[in-house]
């Protein structure tokens, strides 16, 4: 690219032997006015000229005419160099390759690239099935349990999905002592309060982890199957949802902060919840209001399940109960969608291959966290 400068009379110069330099109206070439001086001619300016001039002599002529109190005018040319010289086009080199952050990437619905080394968990069994996939925040946190034929009775079972947070030893502990204690409470209160026995047995195994002085919680879903009867039950933000004759049911409520009952229990007993970056938290921490562990939050941070009982009808296809990490990806009906056509209508359903596909769709759009999923047949139920 090349310049005209155009600058007022300085004692340093003298303007008589400097040609001075003129642009056309056109803005398409440079031409220099020449000077002579005898028989002599001036050599043709450099493609940067200074000219120096009384301010009473003749201005350039441009195509955007100069500020009276601005001393310095530049002319650029669109296509010559001074004399009608033609002006290669330049070639700049292509910029870098852009790198989309993680985060945006989620925003445009792509799945970053998982870690190497992933975790899974792969159970395939009469009744139901198990995916568990790591996500890419660290270690594997979420744990399920299942127990089947219950007093000898094959129409009886416990189910249960567990999202650790901060550590994994909550929802190890949960997963491998919460079913007994369901059926030790079962047993206690009979068949009549079942209900009350579920709650028993999360706030008894709330108060033996916490004995255990370690840190971390987790969400718990569960499912109980009695002579008939389903009884879901949660505390914290893992989900269960029915397919009813392809339609999504969800029986369970999320404990979030956000809640508006939630938030009046925790603001009555003196905590706070705020929302930071579109996320409500309890004291600034934690992003549900129930679980079991986190002991420093204990005050406000409940165990006590809610629980619902319902009769397995035959439009009643199947459950899914899963982690938070596939249901902020996915909506209750498409997780419901993908299952039923490798559930319903087969000699030989593949409950294993839709939790393994659900899965993937929350990763793939973008899920960071553990992605736990269990789909129950429960037609293999009916009492």
């Amino acid at each position: 690219m090349s310049l005209s400068l155009i600058i007022p009379n300085s004692p340093i110069f003298s303007p008589k032997k400097v040609p001075s330099i003129f642009c056309k109206s056109d803005g398409s070439s440079f031409s220099s006015s020449p000077r002579t001086n005898g028989s002599q001619q001036q050599p043709p300016s450099s493609p940067l000229s200074l000219s120096l001039s009384s301010p009473k002599s003749s201005l350039p002529i441009s195509s955007t005419p100069q500020s009276p109190s601005s001393p310095l005018s530049i002319c650029v040319p669109k296509k010559q160099l001074l004399f009608g010289t033609d002006v290669a086009p330049v070639k700049r080199k292509r910029p870098g390759r852009i790198e989309i952050p993680t985060s945006m990437a989620v925003q445009l619905g792509f799945a970053a690239e998982t870690p190497r080394g992933e975790e899974e968990v792969q159970v395939e069994e009469e009744g139901y099935s198990v995916y568990c996939k790591r996500g890419r925040r660290g270690k594997m946190e979420d744990r399920y349990s299942a127990a089947v034929d219950l007093n000898g009775d094959p129409k009886q079972a416990f189910f249960g999905v567990y999202d650790g947070h901060g550590d994994s030893k909550a929802a190890e502990f949960v997963a491998k002592n919460l079913d007994k204690k369901v059926k030790e409470e079962v047993s206690k209160t009979g068949e009549d309060a079942i209900d009350d026995a579920i709650r028993d047995a999360y706030l008894i195994t709330d108060m033996d982890f916490l004995k255990e002085d370690v840190g971390g919680g987790t969400c718990c879903v569960t499912a109980m199957i009695h002579k008939g009867d389903l009884f879901v039950s949660n505390a914290g933000d893992c989900r269960a949802v029915l397919s009813r004759n392809g339609v999504a049911e969800a029986l369970t409520n999320d404990h979030h902060p956000s809640r508006e009952d939630e938030r009046d229990r925790i603001e009555a007993l003196g905590g706070y919840v705020d929302c930071c970056h579109g996320v409500w938290r309890i004291q600034g921490s934690l992003a549900v209001s129930r679980a079991i562990g986190d002991k420093h939050l204990k005050q406000w941070v409940i165990a006590e399940p809610e629980t619902k009982m319902l009769k397995i009808k035959p439009e009643c296809e199947f459950l899914i109960l899963a982690s938070d990490g596939l249901w902020n990806k996915v909506t209750n009906q498409e997780a419901v969608d993908l299952v039923r056509p490798f559930c319903v209508g087969l000699d030989k359903p593949k409950p294993f291959s839709a939790c393994k596909k659900l899965a993937e769709l929350s990763s793939w759009r973008g899920s960071f966290d553990d992605i736990s999923v269990m789909v129950v047949q429960l037609q293999h139920f009916l009492f």
